[in-house]
């Protein structure tokens, strides 16, 4: 179902503050992931605004629904949006990635509120995802995982083992994405190692493969949509193509900003290209909305 005009603008708002929130913290920290945190901020806006099943208040409730960020450098996106929403505060973002803070450069679990899996290490994430959703159907609960996959990460093999491992086991209350940014650490994905057809290999492991941009709000919900009522045996994957940096128009699309610090010449420069970058969002919202 299409989002309204209100709900689609509410998102693009709340989406623009978490790239404001995200570059700053970045400032902050002297430097950060910030290329891959702002390709994957309009999924996290879409699952922690409109979603997740979740209370802030109880972060363990049993019954919640489960996020987890496999490619775990993107946290300088993930913990704003884990202060924003009011699991942990938002001074905290002051300190992240220095000495002494809890808040470091992959998030830990155990020293963040509100973080279901400690992640970093590149591949674990769909295999952790595999075992929250078989541990829901014996414990009988009605809980989603939603686990998200750098493209750059889909080398690893551990993500393959996790994925015949949902396919055969038909953990279909897993929802997994790939943020197809299509850059990684040292160069473009098809130059390091070829990842196409992405969407074959996926669906020749047995998942039901969506293809979706995913620095559009309004299409990332009706895959979300899509996949929620799913009532076949097979899981879904849903692949986003999305802009590296995207929003910030001087470091869009370019591997070399997988982690990058701003001076303050640039920190402005950033700032005015996400106002830019607002303004034209909610006009397509203005031209497209129904």
């Amino acid at each position: 179902m299409a989002l309204s005009k209100q709900e689609w603008l509410a998102l693009e708002k709340k989406a623009h503050e978490l790239r404001n929130l995200t570059l700053d913290t970045t400032y902050w920290a002297g430097s950060g992931h910030i290329g891959g945190g702002m390709s994957v901020l309009d999924l996290l806006t879409v699952l922690y605004y409109k979603y997740l099943n979740i209370k802030v208040e109880d972060p363990n409730w049993a019954d919640r629904d489960r996020f987890i960020l496999s490619k775990g450098h993107a946290a300088v996106a993930y913990a704003p949006v884990l202060c924003d929403k009011g699991f942990n505060d938002v001074e905290m973002l002051k300190t992240f990635n220095l000495s002494g803070s809890k808040m470091g450069m992959h998030l830990d679990s155990n020293k963040v509120v509100g973080v279901d899996a400690s992640t970093g290490s590149l591949g674990h994430g769909l295999s952790i995802a595999a075992g929250t959703g078989l541990a829901a159907r014996v414990l009988g609960k009605d809980y989603k995982t939603y686990c998200v996959l750098g493209d750059g990460e889909c080398n690893e093999g551990s993500n393959w083992e996790a994925a015949m491992t949902i396919a055969h086991y038909k953990v279909t209350n897993v929802i997994s994405f790939v943020d197809r940014n299509k850059c990684m650490i040292d160069g473009r994905t098809e130059d390091v190692m070829r990842l196409e057809p992405l969407a074959d290999k996926w669906a020749a492991f047995g998942f039901k493969v969506l293809e979706v941009d995913g620095n559009n709000i309004n299409a990332l919900c009706g895959a979300i949509d899509e996949a929620l009522a799913n009532t076949s045996d097979q899981p879904y994957m849903i692949i986003m193509d999305t802009l590296k940096g995207c929003g910030i128009d001087f470091i869009e699309d370019d591997y070399t900003w997988h982690y990058g610090a701003f001076d303050d010449e640039k920190y402005a420069a950033a700032k005015k290209a996400l106002e830019n970058s607002y303004a034209a969002r909610v006009a397509r919202v203005e031209k497209e909305a129904k």
